[in-house]
């Protein structure tokens, strides 16, 4: 076969993985109330499901890099879809909560590394004038997937049962297999500089703490078991930093939080995906347990956000190079945090087109926010910080998502079993998470708008395009 073809099947593969990691990252939320119901437990309980998966691709994306360069694309991106899919199935054989939560951090495992390995398979593959329209076919993969997932994720669970959400991976994963060993390039791995467990041991304990301490998932001693796991998160987090100082390579230079957009931009992407990652949580169980909707009907309702997002893609740049990314963000950070807490209007009363216009306006606005909150973030890194900046930037995306889903199943819970009533309690979560979103606007305002040194103004139009094309939509990331 030619070598036109083989690059051609290389970007197929690597949009499927994509598509797997994104689809399998939505289909899951319109199915939570029939896997509560199979698996004998409170529909709220299911978060820890989403949590699983995400947590565990924050942990594990750090070292996808070093684990191509050491054992080769090839074998690292083959082990990726197999952990997948062999995930995949143990997610659908699972008969209690525990299992499916372990299923599911393996899920993650191999979740993790099917988008960076999958680009980096394709930057080694085609040439620099190629990449950019390669990266925007396998973007189209992962903009399709949190589209038809929610839908998709309600058809089989009326059509057949839940488990097929998870099942639908394996013929993909199995057609990715023989793809990957009969396309995807021999490149061994070989001698590389040695990864920094000891800092990635510590930026991940205090991941995981931070993220239980958040939601405690004991009974028993609610406050003193936060307490400690936000002592223990602290101390993990603070003694990185030396351990940062004294190492030639780490995991994460401290030199990155002296770019001042990096610092700004990861804490602003952090406390603003906190609350819009809870919505594409919240309103498939609003719909169907205080509404009455269908899982089909529920996942019907979550395309108007998904498509507005599309969109609203091609409205970044023009935008960004009018206003700048310091009052583009302050504006639409406030228009995403009102659209979330609109959503607590939503009763048996609402009129279907206050439903679709409120879903849509968030789409838009959310999609918008991740590529302008994507490109102002990396855009003025250095050469030497861009890779690991991104690393920590995804490990931030991922955490955000974690937290956002047990935020809101917390405060759910808590104002439900505080008032006597269900309904107040969605209401009262979705204030909550749009008002931790709103807490994003005053971050932005210290966004240095000037551009560096050297660099033409027009820069800011391409960051916004690049952030466009890597942002994921409201759903996936």
């Amino acid at each position: 076969m030619s070598t036109d073809s083989n690059r051609t099947a290389l970007l197929w593969i690597v949009a499927a993985g994509f598509f797997m990691q994104a689809l399998d990252t939505t289909i899951v939320n319109t199915a939570l109330p029939s896997i509560a119901r199979s698996l004998g437990v409170q529909a709220f309980v299911t978060q820890s499901v989403i949590v699983a998966y995400t947590l565990t691709m924050a942990l594990i994306t750090p070292a996808s890099g070093w684990l191509a360069d050491r054992f080769g694309t090839r074998r690292v991106y083959f082990t990726a879809i197999l952990l997948f899919v062999l995930g995949s199935l143990c997610c659908a054989s699972a008969h209690s909560l525990g299992q499916l939560v372990v299923a599911r951090a393996l899920q993650g495992v191999g979740g993790s590394m099917l988008l960076p390995i999958g680009r980096l398979a394709v930057l080694r593959s085609v040439s620099a004038e190629q990449y950019v329209s390669a990266l925007a076919l396998i973007s189209v993969a992962g903009q399709v997937g949190p589209i038809v997932g929610p839908t998709l994720g309600g058809w089989f669970v009326e059509a057949a049962s839940w488990h097929w959400i998870f099942l639908i991976n394996v013929p993909i994963g199995a057609v990715g297999l023989l793809a990957v060993h009969r396309y995807l390039p021999r490149g061994e791995g070989g001698q590389v500089p040695s990864f920094d467990w000891v800092g990635c041991t510590l930026v991940s304990l205090a991941m995981i703490a931070f993220s239980l301490a958040v939601d405690v998932p004991f009974a028993s001693h609610r406050a003193a078991w936060s307490a400690g796991l936000l002592a223990l998160a602290g101390a993990s987090a603070l003694g990185y930093l030396p351990h940062a100082r004294r190492r030639r390579d780490p995991l994460f230079r401290l030199s990155l939080f002296g770019e001042r957009n990096f610092s700004v931009g990861l804490l602003g992407n952090l406390v603003c995906r906190v609350g819009s990652s809870a919505v594409p949580f919240l309103v498939p169980l609003l719909l169907q347990l205080q509404l009455g909707y269908t899982p089909l009907q529920s996942g019907l309702m979550m395309l108007p956000a998904a498509l507005a997002g599309i969109v609203a893609k091609r409205w970044i740049a023009p935008l960004v190079r009018r206003f700048g990314y310091e009052s583009f963000l302050q504006v639409n950070t406030a228009l995403v945090g009102v659209s979330i807490v609109g959503f607590a209007l939503i009763s048996r009363g609402t009129p279907m087109a206050l439903e679709l216009l409120l879903l849509s306006v968030f789409g838009a606005s959310n999609s918008m926010q991740f590529a302008a909150m994507n490109s102002v973030t990396l855009k003025d890194l250095s050469h030497a910080d861009a890779g690991s900046g991104n690393s920590l930037f995804s490990m931030v995306q991922m955490l955000a998502m974690g937290l956002g889903v047990s935020i809101a199943g917390a405060a759910v819970r808590l104002f439900s079993a505080a008032e006597g009533s269900a309904g107040l309690g969605f209401r009262m979560g979705f204030v909550v998470v749009g008002g931790i979103a709103l807490l994003a606007t005053p971050i932005f305002r210290r966004i240095d708008d000037a551009p560096p040194q050297g660099r033409a103004p027009r820069d800011a139009r391409r960051g916004a395009q690049a952030g466009s094309s890597s942002g994921a939509s409201p759903a996936a990331r």
